[in-house]
């Protein structure tokens, strides 16, 4: 049969995978919706950006700061990005939407492939966060 008789699934194909890469990585979203969700009952805010949810201030900047690092502006976890600020989040949301399409790609194995390759990097003597081949990729390198 022609390709044109399939065409009509073509928008519910998109959805399912859609769908599926949401669910895959569910995982590390509900860790960003947990701090994030903290971070709410302590004063913070959040805001829905595409597919994902963005939340900062309140306890959210102390996990940041004191988890994170005083120098991480944000980070993503699945589908949730933890920022400092507003400002901070939208300098940072072109590099944290590339971990966010990351994540929706290799879901719960994101985690130990970031580590590994972290790993991989530093043992070659290189930087362990800038040559990351996931920070490589979100940076633009």
């Amino acid at each position: 049969m022609p390709l044109k008789h399939y065409s009509h699934w073509l928008p519910r194909l998109r959805l399912f995978f859609f769908v599926l890469s949401i669910v895959w990585a569910s995982p590390y979203s509900l860790i960003g919706i947990l701090v994030g969700g903290i971070g709410c009952l302590t004063g913070g805010r959040m805001q829905r950006k595409g597919c994902a949810l963005e939340f900062h201030g309140g306890a959210t900047n102390l996990f940041l700061k004191h988890i994170c690092g005083e120098w991480v502006s944000a980070i993503t976890f699945g589908h949730t990005i933890l920022g400092q600020n507003p400002e901070l989040l939208e300098n940072s949301r072109e590099h944290e939407w590339v971990h966010v399409r990351q994540y929706m790609r290799w879901g719960p194995l994101f985690g130990p492939a970031y580590v590994l390759s972290s790993i991989i990097v530093w043992c070659q003597g290189k930087r362990f966060y800038r040559d990351n081949h996931f920070e490589r990729e979100a940076y633009g390198d």
